[in-house]
């Protein structure tokens, strides 16, 4: 034990060591300039200005409690952040892009803004490419709460000449570039976002002063808290909307009050207005000049009543739920936890019918109210404002060590190391009255099955959770527990026929040769959860935890042979190992330029965008688009059964084909409104864009040669079936 306690000792020194050693310098920011309120600084995307004739950067604002800034029109009070860069050198032009902003409505006023933390991104055209950048920047802004406070600042940043490298803060400018709403069509349509129409009327008795504007707008996805932003000549002011959805939640009618026509030089008819459709994390931004409103539109508006587009009824996605969760039993993510289950069948040979049955349903109902828990997890991500999908949690690598540590745990059990003990009023659940040792535990193993499979998609199965995420929390929790029986019902029918399990041979000495075999099969899932660390955060760090697990594992052998002379001491140690693997991947993340390397594709692959795919598209190829992670075992068969060989990996190589891929094994907003464009919330997913489908075929969840080959053909509008015929 004294050996074990040094090697927990030199393990310690080591993580913090290495932490410190990995530890990015602060290189690509200004220093931060504080005040009672508010603290802002200059940071860069990359530490250098590099080759190309821009650079991307960003105001870094961080605000305390209650305190907020304004938005680019602030509203009905306030001003927004300005900025003079005389004195800065190598600017060319400079653009400040404005994330969405939150809404204030208070006493009737009405105030757009961003409280907490804010980057305002701003993208450099350099006067001269590949020389430094230097800035100047004297800030003006105004800080609110209770009282206002106005403050004026300067900062001073360089940004030197060199090879341009992700710098630490590229994630979080990326993070809220990805809020500054889309301009163009081509932005919105990337949305799903669409105004249709912009009318008005003006309100009676008012002298022609005031009214009312009406906007019908139109979702690919249901809208969940749609809002508008409008924007139009100084002197008009426009209220807080009112929202009407349709019962799908696919449209929305938009009613905005307004007021100040006698100020404005135009008539409101042949006034453009730059409105802001909002619906959290998505906004695009359109032009529009209103017309008089139609009698159809003030119908609507009087009756607040919209149309509703054809989709599918509940009962449907109920039953593609409980089809889907079923055949996830049978992909290949399921195959890890088959020991579980295996053990679970023949563990009850010989045994009576009434145990069998109770303890089936006790796993069937730790799996079904595991699903009840994931979904009430994503309806309070969802209601936060995060984005949501299925499997997300393997993009955490604090949930990758949890469940690394949870396996090998299991493992250690299934090779006789120690007996798993839950709290007595866990495992004993149901004693009392039924006589059965353990319901508790059993409920636990179907737990552990839930979490399993979640890196998983199966058919039908993408189809329900999409349809459930872009709905109600009522929606996702009946959805949920539809995949929960689903998955849940070979358990469901051996309690209903249990002797299928009590027919089988008694446990004897061949059972414990089968729990060996199958602990193997456990390790080997926290070893392939333990690669997908070394791609998240670091080869380094990977290599640190499994030794760590591996230390472990000899703990508890030690634990199984002299427990008797050092009682629980080896428990302490095991804990302390397992804080320290959850330290690990903080101290040994990726530097930025690990992760640069890490998202360079090579080979077949291109790095996905999705402006690039609309270019791509006008030049008459075809793209195809694979969005996968480590995590997705799916995805990985999808991509040695279908995507690596035959013919379609002969013509995704092609030159009228480009392939590209989106890397979701870290969490990424991009990628997760591009799969909510389509409905989407989890992976695998594939689509093909062409001349043929400038929109995009989303291809089944689990491909096949002929699905995809067909799509490659319809996307290219049939010239490249023909070519390929000949």
């Amino acid at each position: 034990m004294k050996n074990m306690l040094r090697i927990l000792t030199v393990l310690s020194v080591l993580v913090s060591t290495l932490g410190t050693f990995a530890a990015p310098a602060n290189a690509a920011s200004s220093p931060w300039v504080e005040t009672d309120t508010t603290a802002l600084r200059i940071i860069s995307q990359t530490d250098a200005t590099g080759d190309g004739d821009s650079v991307t950067l960003g105001l870094h604002f961080k605000l305390q409690d209650h305190w907020k800034i304004y938005w680019r029109t602030p509203g009905d009070a306030g001003f927004p952040p300005s900025v003079d860069w005389n004195g800065s050198y190598n600017i060319k032009d400079l653009q400040i892009q404005w994330p969405l902003p939150e809404r204030f409505s208070i006493l009737g006023f009405e105030t757009l803004g961003y409280t907490d933390e804010v980057v305002l991104p701003f993208t450099v055209k350099l006067a001269q490419p590949g020389d430094a950048l230097a800035l100047s920047a004297e800030i003006s802004y105004l800080a609110c709460a209770e009282i206002c406070v106005p403050y004026d600042t300067t900062i001073q940043f360089s940004l030197p000449a060199g090879t341009a490298t992700p710098s630490e803060h590229a994630h979080l400018i990326n993070k809220f570039q990805t809020l500054v709403p889309r301009t163009g069509t081509q932005g919105a349509d990337a949305l799903g976002l669409k105004i249709e129409t912009a009318q008005f009327r003006t309100t009676p008795g008012t002298d022609d002063d005031r009214g009312t504007l009406y906007l019908s707008a139109r979702s690919s996805t249901p809208f969940q808290n749609a809002d508008a932003y409008i924007e139009g000549p100084e002197g008009l002011a426009f209220a807080k909307p009112k929202v009407s959805l349709s019962g799908d939640g696919a449209m929305a009618l938009i009613e905005v009050g307004f007021e100040g026509l006698k100020a404005i030089k135009a008539p409101f008819d042949q006034t453009e207005l730059t409105i802001t459709l909002a619906d959290a994390p998505r906004g695009a931004e359109f032009k529009a000049t209103p017309t008089p409103a139609t009698a159809d539109t003030l119908a609507m508006a009087d009756a607040q009543a919209l149309p509703i587009a054809a989709g599918p009824s509940m009962i449907v996605m109920l039953a593609l739920a409980v089809l889907g969760g079923m055949i996830l039993n049978l992909m290949p993510c399921v195959l890890p936890v088959l020991s579980i289950k295996l053990l679970g069948v023949v563990g009850h040979g010989g045994g009576n019918t009434r145990t069998v049955r109770l303890s089936f349903l006790a796993s069937a109902a730790g799996i079904i109210t595991s699903f009840l828990v994931l979904a009430a997890g994503l309806i309070a991500l969802k209601g936060a404002g995060l984005a949501i999908g299925w499997g997300i949690q393997f993009q955490h690598p604090w949930f990758l060590v949890a469940m690394a540590l949870i396996i090998t745990l299991f493992a250690c059990n299934l090779w006789g190391f120690f007996e798993v003990h839950l709290p007595q009023a866990v495992n004993e659940i149901g004693e009392s009255t039924t006589h059965t040792h353990g319901l508790g535990g059993h409920f636990m193993t179907g737990a552990l099955a839930t979490l399993l499979a979640t890196p998983c998609s199966a058919p039908f199965l993408g189809t329900a959770v999409g349809f459930a995420l872009a709905r109600g929390a009522l929606e996702i929790a009946a959805i949920f527990a539809a995949l929960g029986i689903g998955l849940a019902l070979p358990y469901l029918l051996v309690a209903l026929f249990p002797k299928f399990a009590t027919k089988m041979p008694k446990p004897g000495r061949w059972m414990i040769i089968l729990r060996r075999i199958l602990g193997f099969a456990l390790a080997a899932t926290a070893v392939w959860l333990v690669s997908i660390l070394a791609i998240q955060v670091s080869e380094l760090a990977a290599a640190l935890i499994a030794a760590i697990i591996a230390v472990i594992a000899v703990t508890l052998y030690v634990h199984k042979r002299l427990h008797r002379k050092y009682g629980r001491m080896d428990w302490a140690v095991v804990a302390i190992l397992a804080v320290l693997a959850f330290a690990v991947p903080d101290r040994l993340a990726n530097g930025p330029e690990a992760q640069a390397d890490q998202a360079k594709l090579d080979g077949l692959w291109q790095t996905f965008d999705q402006q690039e795919i609309r270019k791509l598209v006008k030049d008459g190829k075809v793209v195809f688009v694979d969005v996968t992670a480590e995590w997705c075992i799916t995805c990985q068969v999808n991509k040695a059964v279908v995507i690596g060989k035959g013919e379609v990996f002969e013509r995704l190589g092609g030159t009228d084909t480009v392939a590209m891929q989106a890397d979701w094994t870290r969490p990424d907003p991009v990628i997760s409104q591009y799969l909510a464009s389509f409905g989407r919330y989890g992976i695998p997913f594939n689509a093909v864009y062409g001349p043929g489908a400038p929109d995009g075929i989303a291809l089944p969840e689990l491909l096949s040669q002929s699905a995809v080959l067909k799509a490659l053909d319809d996307a290219g509008g049939g010239a490249m079936a023909i070519a390929r015929e000949r």
